[in-house]
């Protein structure tokens, strides 16, 4: 029998088949665990992580130069002993006087116990 003689029933036997041969064909592009879209994923992962990665060797390389000038550059030090912790220069001097807040009265005198 020639396939134009096929009855209704081996063509639908063909269709049946051809449709599990797509099935099969499709699942084995895109199904399992590593299909097609998720290598698609992935690749955009990795090109957002190595960007995160060089982003963050130019700041540890930064922080390694500022630390290595911190520890041998004079003129930061003493910018940052200037800004950070109010210290200054030659003979200049300025006195803090840290009072308790409850020993004294609105005009700053001491109180009388």
């Amino acid at each position: 029998m020639s396939p134009r003689q096929a009855g209704p029933k081996a063509l639908a036997v063909r269709a049946v088949l051809a449709a599990a041969a797509a099935v099969v064909l499709l699942f084995a592009v895109q199904g399992g665990e590593w299909g097609t879209f998720d290598l698609f994923r992935q690749q955009s992962r990795l090109g957002r992580l190595r960007h995160d990665v060089d982003s963050l060797r130019r700041d540890v390389d930064s922080l390694t130069r500022y630390k290595k000038a911190l520890e041998t550059d004079p003129v930061l030090q003493e910018k940052l002993a200037r800004e950070e912790f109010g210290m200054l220069r030659g003979t200049n001097e300025l006195l803090y006087r840290f009072v308790d807040p409850e020993s004294t009265s609105v005009t700053g005198k001491p109180r009388k116990p």
